[in-house]
């Protein structure tokens, strides 16, 4: 046990008088060092003040404002999207009410095979308008959100622009 506490105080030392020497060499840190809080912080406080950070706080409020407004914008044309596409079902679902009210007035009423002919007729046209229906909705929401997703990528690529454009003053 004696053993093993002198080898302890050893490399204690010799980690002590390593760090002398690896100030004058450009030597990767030590595990002590970099365990080391208070040698982190002037490390990265020697850093942040190399960067030219003039105007820094008005140009990152004015950046997440920037933010705030493409969030807003691509909602708006969310919902927007939404809207439209309630607005057509609603329009659709009137039409197929109404022309099957005007069907049903207008069938004969003596001949049962006549009116199973045009019930049939109408079921095979109302359900091939229904798929057309759908097809129109999901490309209505389909370009809604792609509008909205553009907005977004759009503020996300200004933000990586001017990272690079403040990076590159340096």
């Amino acid at each position: 046990m004696a053993t093993a506490k002198k080898a302890a105080a050893n490399k204690t030392t010799a980690s002590s008088s390593n760090d002398d020497s690896s100030s004058t060499r450009a030597e990767a840190p030590s595990a002590a060092d970099m365990l080391n809080p208070m040698k982190n912080l002037k490390a990265m406080t020697d850093r942040l003040q190399e960067l030219n950070l003039t105007g820094g706080a008005s140009k990152l409020l004015e950046s997440g404002q920037k933010d705030l407004q493409a969030l807003m914008q691509a909602n708006e044309k969310s919902y927007q999207g939404l809207q439209t596409v309630v607005q057509r079902q609603t329009e659709m679902i009137k039409s197929a009410i109404a022309e099957w009210q005007t069907a049903a007035k207008e069938m004969p009423g003596k001949d049962p095979k006549a009116n199973l002919a045009k019930l049939d007729e109408l079921g095979r046209q109302s359900f091939q308008r229904a798929i057309d229906d759908i097809k129109e909705l999901a490309n209505l929401a389909a370009k809604s959100q792609a509008d909205a997703f553009e907005l977004v990528r759009q503020r996300i690529q200004a933000n990586v622009d001017e990272v690079t454009k403040m990076l590159k003053r340096k």
